[in-house]
C-alpha cells in the first residue's frame, strides 16, 4: 500500500518534470517494481526464514532482471509515452514488453545453467504485469478523476453544453472537455437516438434522452451550446438536429465527418461550426488502399491542371501514396506556385515534386515534358469548366478541352504510359453547352485512343464539386457577406454535389479499376435543389430569408439546363468492385470518321466563326451518341443548342 502511495506521488511529480528527467524517474520506478515483484515471487515460493539466504544466493539476479526489463521497455517506447494518457494500446505494450523480457531472462538462465524454479519466473511475470500496468492505469485514473474534480471548482461561468451522440466520438469529446481546464464547458448530458443506452452514464455524464427531446432538455438545463458528435450522420439527420437546436436557441457545432478524421480520433481542435457540406452529407467514401498503392507507389505520376480544384486535391492525395516522382503542370504561374509550395511542405522528401508551367494546347511543350520524365500514370484534369463564360469563348474551350485532351492522350500513348485517366463531367451527358460538348468529345477521344493503344485509358464522370473555384457555394458566401441578394437561376434547378476529397478519392480508385476504355461514373447521391442550398446557407449564417437577405431568380444562363444527368442509358450501366463507381456501356461509332471530324473542328478554331465552330462541335457529338440514345439537336445560326430526349 505504501509502495503504491509513493509510486503515485512520484508519478504525479513526473508530470511536472522535463522529458529527460521524467524518463530517469520512470526508469527508477520500474526498477523498483522489478525488484519488488521478484522478491514477492521468492517469498511466495520459499518459507519466510529462507528469504535471507535466497537474497544472499541470488542478489545478482535483481539488477540483471531489472536491466533486461528496462532495456526491453525502452525498446517498446514505454518511456516516450505520457502515462497520464495511457490507454489500452499502452497496456498491450506493457504486456508484450514484460513477456519478452521474461523470455530473455529464461534464455539467459538456461544458457548459463542457472537452476531457478520456473514457478518463480511465472509469478514474477504475472506480478510485474499487474504492478507495472496497474500503476499506469492508476495514473490515468488520477488524471481523469482528480483533475476533473479540480476543474469543477474553477471559478467563472461555464457554458452548459449538450453532446449529441453518445458513440465513440461523443465519448472522446467528453473526455477531452473534462480534462482540459481551460475549456469553460459544463456538460449537462448526452442525447442519442439509440434508446437502449438511455439513462446510462459515460464518464459520470448521463444520457438524458433522444434528439427529439432537445427542446425540452434545453429549457430544463438552460443549454447554451451543443456539439453534434455523429461523424457518420447523413445530411438529412444533421439538418433535422440543426433545426431542433436553432428552434431551442442553442448554438450548434459539429465534429468532422469520418472522411476528415485521421486515425479514428476526434479532438477539440476539430470541432467547428456546421458547414453546408455537412447538410449535403452522404455515406462515407471508402477506398481500397492496397489496390491504389499497387499502381501509384513508386511510379512517376503526371497531373495536368494541377493548380485547379480537382488537380490540386489529386496532387495532395497522390503524394500520400509515395510515387517516385510527382510532375504537376498548370498554365497559371500563380496556381503552380501555390500548389508546388504546399506539396513541398507536405512532402517528406522521399517524393520528388516537379512543378511545371505549361499549356496543354502546346504540343511541343508537352512532348518535351513526356520525353524528359516518361510518366507512367497520367491524370488529365486541365480544362475550361465555366458554362456561361465558355459560351462566349467557343474557340478557346474547343482548343483547350479538345485539342489539349488530344495532345495529352496522344503523348501518353506514344510514350507508353501504363494508365491515363481523364476527368469528365455530368455536363457531357446530353450536352446543351459548348463546355459539356467538348468534355463529351474528350470522352470519345479517350475511347478511340484506348482501342489503338496498350495504355489503359479511362474517363471519370461526376457532377459539381463543393467549394471549387467559381462554383455556387463560394458565390453564395460572397453574396451573403455583401448583404445579398443570393442569385439563383431557377426555382427548380438541381445539381449533383460531392466534396473535392470524395471526388478525387474515387477518381484515384477508378484508375485502379481500369482495364481500358471505360467511362466511370461516380455515385453522386441525390441531386440537390439550388434554392434549398441557398436557404441552407442563409440559415447557417444566422440570417433569415426575406428579413435579413433576399433570394433573386435571374433565369437560366446560356448553355445551362434545369437538371444534369450522369449517364445516357441506365440499362447499360455496370457495377464495379466499388459500390460508388459504375461503368457505362461502350460507345459504338465510326472511329475513323470521328477522328477526321475532330481534326477539322480543331483546324476551324483558327479561322471560322464561333457559330460555325459550335454547330460543327455539336454535329460530331450527335454522330458519336450510343445506339441506345435518340436525341435530336436543333442547330440554327442564332438559337442556342437544345436537346430533346
Amino acid at each position: 500500500m505504501k509502495l503504491g502511495i509513493i509510486y503515485l506521488y512520484m508519478s504525479k511529480l513526473s508530470i511536472k518534470l522535463s522529458s529527460k528527467n521524467r524518463g530517469i524517474l520512470l526508469i527508477g520506478l520500474d526498477c523498483l517494481i522489478s525488484c519488488t515483484t521478484l522478491l514477492l515471487a521468492f517469498s511466495l515460493k520459499a518459507p519466510l526464514q529462507d528469504i535471507t539466504s535466497v537474497l544472499v544466493s541470488y542478489w545478482w539476479l535483481f539488477p540483471l532482471i531489472s536491466g533486461i526489463r528496462i532495456g526491453t521497455f525502452q525498446n517498446f517506447g514505454m518511456y516516450a509515452s505520457l502515462w497520464r494518457y495511457a490507454s489500452i494500446k499502452e497496456l498491450e505494450n506493457v504486456i508484450k514488453a514484460i513477456s519478452l523480457s521474461s523470455l530473455i531472462i529464461m534464455m539467459f538462465l538456461f544458457v548459463f545453467n542457472i537452476n531457478l524454479s520456473p514457478r518463480i519466473l511465472f509469478i514474477d511475470w504475472a506480478l510485474n504485469i499487474i504492478c507495472t500496468g496497474g500503476f499506469r492505469i492508476v495514473l490515468r485514473m488520477y488524471r481523469d478523476h482528480i483533475i476533473i474534480q479540480r476543474n469543477k471548482t474553477i471559478s467563472g461561468k461555464r457554458v452548459n453544453l449538450l453532446l449529441i451522440g453518445a458513440g465513440d466520438a461523443g465519448e472522446m469529446i467528453s473526455r477531452e472537455i473534462l480534462r482540459v481546464s481551460s475549456l469553460k464547458y459544463h456538460i449537462v448530458g448526452f442525447v442519442d437516438d439509440q434508446e437502449s443506452i438511455l439513462g446510462q452514464n459515460i464518464h459520470q455524464i448521463p444520457v438524458l434522452g433522444t434528439t427529439k427531446d432537445i427542446p425540452k432538455l434545453s429549457k430544463k438545463y438552460d443549454i447554451e451550446e451543443a456539439i453534434i458528435a455523429i461523424p457518420s450522420a447523413r445530411g438529412a439527420t444533421i439538418r433535422r438536429i440543426l433545426t431542433l437546436c436553432e428552434d431551442a436557441s442553442i448554438k450548434s457545432m459539429i465534429t468532422p465527418g469520418l472522411y476528415e478524421i485521421i486515425g479514428g480520433r476526434v479532438s477539440i481542435n476539430q470541432i467547428r461550426e456546421v458547414r453546408i457540406e455537412d447538410l449535403l452529407g452522404r455515406d462515407v467514401v471508402k477506398t481500397d488502399i492496397s489496390s491504389i498503392s499497387r499502381y501509384l507507389s513508386g511510379s512517376t505520376v503526371l497531373i495536368t491542371g494541377a493548380g485547379g480544384s480537382i488537380g490540386s486535391e489529386l496532387s495532395r492525395q497522390i503524394l500520400d501514396f509515395s510515387p517516385k516522382k510527382l510532375i504537376i503542370i498548370d498554365v497559371s504561374e500563380n496556381n503552380m506556385y501555390q500548389i508546388k509550395s504546399e506539396l513541398s511542405r507536405l512532402s517528406t522528401g522521399e517524393v520528388q515534386v516537379i512543378g511545371l508551367v505549361g499549356d496543354v494546347r502546346n504540343r511541343k511543350r508537352l512532348r518535351d515534358i513526356f520525353e524528359l520524365y516518361t510518366p507512367q500514370i497520367v491524370f488529365h484534369a486541365a480544362a475550361y469548366k465555366h458554362v456561361p463564360l465558355m459560351e462566349e469563348n467557343i474557340s478557346e474551350v474547343v482548343e483547350n478541352n479538345v485539342l489539349g485532351t488530344q495532345n495529352v492522350l496522344d503523348l501518353a500513348k506514344e510514350f507508353k504510359a501504363s494508365e491515363c485517366v481523364l476527368i469528365s463531367t455530368d455536363k457531357a451527358v446530353y450536352p446543351t453547352s459548348c463546355m459539356g460538348a467538348t468534355k463529351r468529345l474528350g470522352e470519345i477521344i479517350m475511347q478511340i485512343a484506348s482501342d489503338e493503344s496498350k495504355t489503359k485509358f479511362s474517363a471519370v464522370r461526376f457532377g459539381n464539386v463543393l467549394g471549387s473555384t467559381g462554383s455556387v457555394v463560394p458565390l453564395f458566401k460572397r453574396q451573403i457577406s455583401e448583404g445579398g441578394p443570393l442569385t439563383v437561376t431557377h426555382p427548380d434547378v438541381t445539381r449533383f454535389f460531392m466534396t473535392t476529397k470524395e471526388a478525387v478519392s474515387l477518381v484515384i480508385q477508378a484508375g485502379a479499376l481500369s482495364t481500358g476504355g471505360e467511362i466511370f461514373i461516380l455515385d453522386m447521391g441525390e441531386p440537390v435543389k439550388i434554392i434549398h442550398l441557398a436557404r441552407d446557407m442563409i440559415h447557417l449564417s444566422g440570417l433569415e430569408e426575406g428579413k435579413d437577405i433576399e433570394i433573386k431568380f435571374i433565369g437560366l444562363r446560356a448553355g445551362e439546363k434545369l437538371e444534369e444527368e450522369l449517364m445516357f442509358n441506365k440499362e447499360g450501366l455496370k457495377t464495379t468492385q466499388h459500390q460508388k463507381i459504375f461503368i457505362t456501356e461502350p460507345v459504338k461509332m465510326n472511329r475513323s470518321f470521328i477522328k477526321s471530324d475532330i481534326q477539322s473542328l480543331i483546324e476551324a478554331c483558327g479561322h471560322s466563326s464561333d457559330t460555325h465552330i459550335k454547330n460543327h462541335l455539336f454535329s460530331i457529338v450527335k454522330q458519336a451518341q450510343t445506339i441506345h440514345v435518340k436525341a435530336s439537336f436543333s442547330l440554327t445560326e442564332d438559337a442556342p443548342i437544345s436537346v430533346t430526349n
